[in-house]
């Protein structure tokens, strides 16, 4: 089984030449060089030529690196796809993603400039008809010329669009992650949690650490290097889930086993069911132990 772990995805500005120079530094699982929302319009031109010379260069170690751009509808989005597909990263991030025409679109974009085949495309989940259109959008995932691989929930914009607030525990925003979370499962796409906005409150960050990796969430986007280990370890296997996997894997493995959906284990009914989450729960451990070995 194929796994990529994204605990850990780190936003970084891609105006600072200083933070993406330490990108390589951090323990995030991948990161994203942003063109987008957290550079000035008078800086986008020269952060797009760093971002560039940045993934081209690499030393990112077994980070994945993804590219978030502008807008189709913006003056940069046309020209900043076009540098991402020609720099190749691991991904490109298409912002304010309404419907899977969108991804399409940016798929044929990526193939007519030539973008390496393993270059994949990422759904920024951020506005209204996003939400609404999650299945749709999810689904072009089962055409491989989509390049489609991660939902990003973008929990700030669709606060910005509906006027609901973000409060402690996101009572506002649980149905809505929890539609694209299902969206996301029923079609093979993971799922990024949003942002937490209060760096120094790494006690709330670590709740709603606890509630993403709960709703089945696969990882978390981060503004703060700060925020980095607590993230990995909330939606790490910890190691009792790792030892229960391997005790579940072994047991079916048994010749006395051999064709059965259900065993007993340990005074557990297991079901073959526990084995394919158990043999997901090995994957990403093991990912996520080469992913330590490669940035060392």
């Amino acid at each position: 089984m194929l796994a990529r772990p994204r605990r850990s995805v780190l936003y970084m500005p891609g105006s600072n030449a200083k933070a993406l120079a330490k990108a390589a530094t951090l323990s995030a699982d991948a990161l994203i060089l942003d063109l987008e929302d957290s550079v000035a319009p008078d800086q986008k031109i020269a952060a797009r030529g760093e971002v560039a010379e940045a993934v081209r260069k690499g030393g990112f170690g077994g980070r994945e690196v993804v590219i978030r751009i502008n807008g189709p509808h913006t003056p940069w989005g046309d020209e900043d796809l076009a540098a991402a597909s020609a720099a190749g990263p691991d991904a490109i991030l298409l912002p304010k993603v309404d419907g899977p025409g969108a991804i399409m679109a940016a798929a044929r974009a990526l193939r007519e400039a030539g973008a390496p085949e393993r270059t994949r495309i990422w759904a920024m989940m951020e506005t209204p008809n996003a939400v609404l259109n999650a299945g749709s959008i999810a689904s072009v995932a089962a055409d491989s010329a989509s390049r489609f691989t991660v939902m990003v929930m973008g929990l700030n914009d669709l606060a910005k669009e509906t006027r609901a607030r973000l409060t402690p525990g996101r009572p506002t925003m649980t149905a809505w992650l929890a539609s694209c979370a299902v969206a996301a499962r029923a079609h093979g796409v993971e799922i990024l949690d949003g942002v937490f906005n209060d760096i120094k409150d790494l006690d709330g960050f670590h709740l709603e650490c606890l509630q993403g990796r709960d709703m089945g969430l696969d990882g978390k986007t981060l503004i703060h290097p700060s925020q980095i280990d607590i993230c990995n370890e909330v939606f790490a296997p910890a190691p009792a889930e790792v030892e229960s996997a391997r005790a579940i894997i072994e047991a079916f493995a048994l010749p006395e086993n051999a064709g059965k959906g259900a065993i007993q284990l340990n005074g557990r009914m297991v079901e073959l069911l526990h084995a394919e989450m158990a043999r997901r729960t090995l994957a990403i451990a093991d990912a996520i132990a080469a992913l330590h070995k490669a940035a060392a």
